[in-house]
């Protein structure tokens, strides 16, 4: 084990310090020292460092405990803003967020099917246009992006949507922008965003299981992201659960992503409006070109009976991929994101009635499955979350 040096200890104790102000909301620098057990001097040392540096401020007077009353801290939100990027879906998303989550700006690039080089433009476009709205100084730039991941090096080793392969994205926006740039798999940064904003956040175990276009599940163990020993924790969207099933785009067949994905819902939706003159698709597509997954989900909540077996189906596929995660990790918080959660709690019910046929009662009784609270900004916040954590160490 390495002895820690002055200079590590010094950014530990800067990272406590930052880290109980934001938690706490607003706390005095006797409480600080308190929470934080350093000595009242290195608090003041470091609460007067960020003061200078436009971080923290004094936020008023807190209620007196029988002598003068404490002057109370809090971190100044909009100090610094960030860019979170979601490049897991049929759009590419981004915003601009200060150091709360709060979303300031949105942009969002349709990706009409471009991949390779013409969908990389396409997050150039993305970032250089969330640049023109940033009016803080910008900490850096978060990216959640399908596919395998080389987390520490910034790399997308593989993402079979967008054809990408060994593609140092980190390395190419950190050259193009100059700022500090973190990237992780959509479904591990939809977990840190659950983590860190969500209902749960605190939570030392969840799990994120991000269904849309493509299918993963991020987890966070021990309040820390779960990337496993080549970043592909989660990849569960890529296991076979149909023998002899349809080819997916990974090369296999009969993966999960091929039965319970939106582009696998958009497939069987088809052929109902081909088959089923009097389902309400028809209302909201002229043709079968036009199908696509609001429209979908619209039907459903229409009461169409037919959408309604789709929901059934990829339902019982998700349910045994839950009841995988349950036997192999015992996490009691399950939370569905993605497009497909909007098909909302007839999905939740399916999803929880093959759990308990697939897994140990005890463990499922155990077990809640709830659909995210954050919706569809969830990767994007989770990838600001990023920044957020690598350099204030806050989250």
């Amino acid at each position: 084990m390495k002895k820690a040096t002055r200079k590590h200890t010094k950014n530990h104790n800067r990272q406590l310090v930052l880290r109980t102000i934001y938690r706490e909301g607003e706390i005095s620098r006797a409480e600080l020292a308190r929470a934080t057990r350093l000595t009242k001097t290195t608090v003041s040392t470091i609460v007067s460092d960020f003061m200078a540096d436009n971080l923290v401020v004094e936020t008023g007077r807190g209620p007196s405990e029988g002598g003068k009353p404490p002057v109370l801290l809090g971190v100044l939100d909009d100090s610094r803003h960030l860019i979170g990027l979601d490049l897991a879906n049929s759009e590419f998303r981004g915003c601009v967020t200060n150091i709360r989550g709060k979303v300031l700006h949105r942009v969002n690039k349709p990706l009409s099917n471009k991949n390779g080089r013409l969908a990389l433009d396409l997050v150039f476009k993305l970032a250089d246009e969330l640049l023109t709205r940033v009016q803080s100084p910008l900490l850096g730039i978060g990216i959640g992006s399908p596919g395998l991941m080389d987390a520490r090096n910034g790399i997308v080793r593989q993402a079979v949507n967008l054809d990408w392969e060994n593609l140092p994205l980190r390395d190419l926006l950190q050259s193009r922008f100059q700022v500090p740039v973190y990237l992780a798999n959509d479904s591990h940064a939809a977990a840190l965003g659950e983590y860190t904003l969500g209902p749960e956040r605190g939570s030392d175990n969840l799990i994120v299981l991000k269904v849309g276009r493509g299918i993963s599940a991020g987890i966070v163990l021990n309040g820390r992201l779960h990337y496993g020993d080549c970043s592909g924790a989660g990849e569960i969207g890529h296991v076979r659960v149909v023998p002899n099933g349809d080819f997916c785009t990974c090369g296999n067949t009969g993966c999960l992503e091929t039965v319970a994905s939106s582009r696998a819902v958009i497939k069987r939706a088809k052929e109902i409006f081909i088959n089923y003159p009097n389902s309400d698709l028809h209302s909201f597509a002229a043709s079968i070109d036009e199908i696509n997954t609001d429209m979908i989900i619209n039907a459903f909540l229409n009461g169409d009976e037919s959408i309604e077996e789709i929901v059934s189906e990829i339902g019982y596929y998700l349910g045994v991929a839950v009841a995988n995660l349950i036997g192999a990790l015992n996490v009691r918080n399950i939370i569905l994101a993605g497009s497909l959660a909007r098909f909302g709690q007839p999905l939740i019910e399916t999803i929880q009635k093959q759990m308990r046929l697939s897994t140990m009662s005890t463990l499922a009784d155990y077990t809640e499955v709830s659909p995210s609270e954050i919706g569809q900004d969830l990767v994007m916040l989770g990838a600001a979350s990023l920044v957020l954590s690598n350099e204030l160490g806050v989250v």
